[in-house]
Formats: C-alpha cells, structure tokens, sequence
C-alpha cells in the first residue's frame, strides 16, 4: 500500500517503502536503548521493532533494581504509519535524526517513562554483520550504534527515577535486515556439523573526548566472525583500532563476566588499553525478548494491543541457571590508557558465551568457569 512516505525520494526497491524488499520471514527493523545513573543500582533496557513479513510491531521495557528485574511487553498489529512510531502506550518521537529522540511509555502495568535522548557524538555505522548456517542465511543486518545522556524520568509502582544529563548516560542502535523472530520454523535437515555456540563482545563506551565502538564475534574454535572496533571524535574524525585482544575475567562458577581487559592498537601503532568492570548485569534472555527468552520473543504475534507485565527474582534458581545461555548486558564502567595518560568512560559492556569457546575453556554448554 502507497504512504506518504512514498512521496519522498527513499525507495530501495520497486515496492511501496512500507514492504521490505525480502520476502524472508524473519526481515525485522527495530531500536534498542539503555539507560543507567553510573551507580549499579538501576539499568534500563527498551526497545521496539517492526516486523513487516510477519504482520506485527512491539516493544519491551525491561528494568533491573537489585535482584529484581521487571519487564513490560507490548505488541500489536503493524500499520502503515512508520513516521508516527508506537506501540500500545509505547512510542518513540523522532527530533532530530541522529541527534535528538524522546521514548515515552505511558503508564503500563505500573510502569512509565518519559525520556530524552542527546547523542554525545555522531552516529557510526558498522559493519554488516552476516550468518550462516550451512547455506542458509540466519542473519543479514546493517546497524549504527551512538552513546549519549538521558533527560527525563521514570516510575516503576509509584517510585520516580529522575533523570538528567549529568548524571544519566547510554547508548543505543539501529538495526534491519534479517535475524531469527517470530514463531519458530521448521529447522529442515539437521546442521553439518551441527551448531556449538557462539562467543559475543560488543562494547560502546562514552568518554569525555570520544566514543569507542567495539563488537567482536569467535567461533568455537576461537576463529574470529566479526571483528570493528573504531573510535570517533568530537569534530567528527573516525579512526580504527585494529584487532583488539581481548580477555574476559568471570564469576567463579558461571559464565557471568565480572571484567575485561582489552588491548587495541591505534592506527600509528600505539598501544591503547581498556578496563572494563560491570556495574550491574541485565541478561536479556531474561525479560528482554532476545535468543533464548523462554517468556517472551520479538515478533511473536500476541494478539491486538497486548501488555503484560513479568517480573522475575534473578536470584530463583529457576532464574539463575538460564543466565549462561543469552546474552547479557552489563552497565560498565571502563578507564582508557594510551601515552601515559588515563581516561575514565562509562558505556555498555554486552557479552555472551553460548556453548563452546575453546579460548576461554568452554568445553561445552555447561562448562562453567573455575
């Protein structure tokens, strides 16, 4: 069906903008943000997405205070209208692109929000991130990644976060193309060989000078998928920062990281070296709705404007031994040291180590750490 965005110069495709140019179920566009004070004591976590080829669009909210982490869902039918973006109560305001957006959720289950967002620096695009599984592609999608400081506030049951820039930072990205939502599907013939695990680290940090954008990908064996890591500047100035060499230091008796260190190179071959502690842990298996959530996925059609509210005890054993298989996002807080001279950051610090990873000593799915 012809829009009015139609009527701008955007076309991709010989289709109207609002079909995606895949017919592959599992083409998906969506947002995601985060939200903390610095203090580990309250991550959020919010996003929404567009699912054209499945018929439906939603949105989370998730928050975790102590040991408690909350979780509003919101889906519904997909509509034409992408330049008015909402979801239920949930709905996201474009202000200046790239620059400037607002995220409300209007009282839901207990839980509203009304928050601001301001790049600290420009947008980078990343690199096309691919999968494969034997011939058939799992993942095809284009992302750009921003850190910046919140305004705003928000309530969970009556209590009020106050939010403001000198206090409250994230980040955020952008992402389409094709990657696992919806119902499940028929897998077809088993994998050959058959699928092990993955290991993810994905790091964007906000410092006072820059932002640095780090994602990386290994295979069980260690043979590295995705590896970007860039560094970009105030007046806009966009640098590489080579192979990062990474360690991941763990909770004893899980796959929970407490810490990493990561040592890059700058494009004149200078060392710069990253300290990485988490402030707090959000998995997002938990809640979230991303690869493993057993409570709710994106893309699953829920029925016309369906809420819920789940609420979860991450210290319930129940709760506690899904943990090692998702991704888990963690508030950290990072020093860079490069020339003599330290700077302290504070950003996202992503990480997964699904199944096997030879270099971290994952045997299996259920190794744990020593």
């Amino acid at each position: 069906m012809v829009t009015g965005l139609d009527e701008f110069p955007i076309h991709q495709a010989p289709l109207p903008v609002t079909w995606a140019a895949s017919s592959d179920r599992n083409f998906y566009d969506r947002s995601y943000f985060n939200a903390h004070d610095r203090t580990g004591d309250v991550f959020a976590i919010f996003g929404h997405g567009y699912y054209p080829n499945l018929g439906t669009k939603d949105a989370f909210f998730l928050v975790r205070r102590g040991d408690e982490q909350t979780a509003v869902h919101l889906s519904d039918a997909i509509d034409d209208d992408r330049l008015n973006q909402r979801i239920g109560g949930y709905r996201l305001e474009v202000i200046e692109p790239l620059k400037r957006l607002r995220v409300v959720l209007e009282e839901t289950e207990g839980i509203a929000a009304d928050l601001t967002w301001e790049g600290s620096f420009d947008a980078l695009q990343e690199m096309p991130h691919v999968m494969r599984a034997g011939s058939r592609v799992t993942l095809d999608a284009q992302r750009f990644a921003q850190v910046g400081t919140w305004s705003g506030s928000f309530a969970i049951d009556g209590t009020e976060h106050v939010v403001t820039p000198d206090v409250w930072l994230g980040s955020r990205d952008r992402s389409w193309g094709i990657r696992p939502v919806g119902e499940a599907i028929p897998a077809g013939a088993p994998l050959v060989p058959e699928f092990e695990g993955m290991w993810w680290f994905y790091l964007p940090l906000r410092f006072d000078d820059y932002m640095i954008c780090l994602i990386i990908q290994e295979e069980p064996d260690g043979h590295r998928a995705l590896n970007d890591c860039h560094r970009v500047f105030r007046d806009g100035r966009i640098e590489q920062l080579g192979w990062p060499h990474v360690k991941i230091h763990y909770a004893s008796g899980t796959r929970v990281p407490t810490r990493a260190t990561v040592r890059c190179t700058t494009p004149d071959g200078e060392p710069l070296q990253l300290e990485v502690e988490s402030r707090l842990a959000v998995p997002l298996h938990v809640g979230g709705g991303y690869g493993g959530d057993s409570d709710w996925s994106h893309g699953v059609w829920k029925g016309p404007d369906f809420t819920e509210r789940l609420t979860y005890d991450l210290t319930a054993p129940e709760v506690a031994g899904r943990v090692m298989f998702g991704v888990i996002d963690h508030v950290g807080r990072a020093v860079c040291s490069e020339g003599g001279r330290q700077q302290e950051g504070w950003g996202l610090f992503e990480h997964g180590a699904l199944g096997r990873h030879d270099p971290s000593g994952f045997a299996d799915w259920f190794t744990l750490a020593p």
